[in-house]
């Protein structure tokens, strides 16, 4: 039996508990916070095709650093995850690689959306989380811009009964922004490039989508004070429309492309100072339901080329945790509110099982990000130089007690 002694609970309290384990541990919690496992509902662990960002021995270890237990995986790979075999091959993939370092990270797999393929979603219903939409283009060549193909998958999630997860941002103006801005060299212009009523002009379709087919709609990264106006009438209006932020749009924004340049590119960009104010708002209002760290590394050598030529994304998973933790101790939320965006509210909207995996965070020390010592692949992150409280100690997972300070 596990047990923890006197562990900080959400709720403010102090508690004793106990977990099934195969030796007899007791764990002094007086300095540590205990949450329930972390869902992240969106990472991009870059298999297959793109192991040399990325892999599941690495990212497993990055997730269980930020105390993450349970990760939703993006299908925009190589080839893309847009057919039952490639699912397939997917899963059997990511399960050696568990396997290898013996993690038994839970998951599951988004399926990409390809009007070419859509004929292989009904042999897939019962295994995926839901169906991937790009709305704009990202990392790999999935892309539907067209209406007449969003009103056809949404018509085959209301039939097979699917959430439908969306990058909500609108090609045409994006592309027209880019030939526009063809020239410009600075950072700062990848924020103009995807301007804020790109996102704004894609989530009003999403909403009247939603409206006519009754479909869950879930999307992705919001960033903008515009989507979330939109967003926050649909919820009143009793919409299925649930919508997610990430770590970056919360705790960076476009005027620090000075010191973070390629660091600081993802998609959708970098936002206002102001846009970040009324994110946090809306967090806190219940608006937003869920963060994802939207977990999409690139190798540090592709960051640092000029705009043109480096890629969108960042990795996040193991600093989500951190960042909100010392967010609550700046009272910029409660605990109850963190563990319903990283546990409660993606349990919930995406149905997941019950499980009993615990997280004992270290609530007194703090630490400087070190790019070193990151455990992600690409050895980097946008936070680098930030100092963190909230680092995870031992995560409980499967009836294993991992250390987080042996990996």
């Amino acid at each position: 039996m596990l047990k923890i002694l006197n562990v900080l609970m959400p709720d403010n309290t102090r508690q004793t508990i106990t977990r099934p384990y195969i030796d007899d541990l007791i764990i002094d919690g007086s300095d540590l916070l205990a949450l329930p496992g972390l869902i992240d509902p969106h990472v991009h662990f870059r298999v297959p095709g793109m192991e040399d960002k990325e892999d599941w021995q690495h990212a497993s270890v990055a997730a269980i650093k930020g105390g993450v237990t349970t990760v939703f995986d993006m299908p925009n790979t190589k080839p893309a995850t847009t057919t039952a075999e490639r699912l397939h091959d997917k899963f059997n993939i990511i399960n050696t690689q568990l396997t290898e370092v013996n993690l038994p990270l839970r998951y599951k797999l988004f399926f990409g959306a390809d009007k070419n393929q859509f004929h292989e979603i009904v042999k897939v219903k019962d295994e995926i989380v839901g169906i991937k939409v790009f709305m704009g283009a990202s990392t790999g060549d999935l892309l539907m811009d067209d209406e007449s193909s969003l009103h056809a998958i949404y018509a085959l999630a209301k039939a097979h009964n699917l959430l439908i997860a969306l990058h909500a941002e609108d090609e045409l103006i994006i592309r027209n922004n880019a030939k526009r801005y063809a020239a410009e060299t600075d950072f700062k212009y990848h924020s103009i490039i995807r301007e804020p009523q790109a996102a704004v002009k894609a989530v009003e379709l999403v909403i009247k989508l939603t409206e006519i087919y009754n479909v869950p709609s879930y999307i992705l990264h919001i960033s903008t004070a515009g989507e979330l106006a939109l967003v926050k009438d649909a919820k009143l209006r009793g919409l299925p429309v649930y919508v997610e932020t990430c770590p970056h749009y919360l705790f960076l924004d476009d005027s620090q492309y000075p010191d973070l340049a390629g660091r600081g590119k993802m998609n959708p960009p970098l936002r206002a100072k102001a846009d970040q104010s009324i994110l946090w708002q809306a967090l806190n209002e219940g608006v937003i339901d869920t963060i994802g760290s939207d977990h999409a590394p690139h190798k540090l050598d592709e960051k640092e080329q000029p705009l043109c030529k480096c890629p969108s994304g960042v990795p996040g998973i193991e600093t989500t945790l951190p960042l909100l933790i010392t967010a609550w101790q700046q009272g910029k939320l409660s605990l109850t509110k963190l563990v319903e965006l990283t546990h409660d509210n993606p349990q919930r909207i995406f149905n997941l099982p019950i499980n009993d995996d615990l997280v004992l965070v270290d609530i007194v020390n703090k630490r400087t990000l070190i790019d070193e010592q990151m455990a992600t692949k690409c050895k980097w992150t946008p936070f680098v130089g930030i100092e963190l409280y909230g680092f995870p100690r031992y995560v409980y997972l499967n009836q294993q007690l991992f250390d987080c300070s042996k990996f």
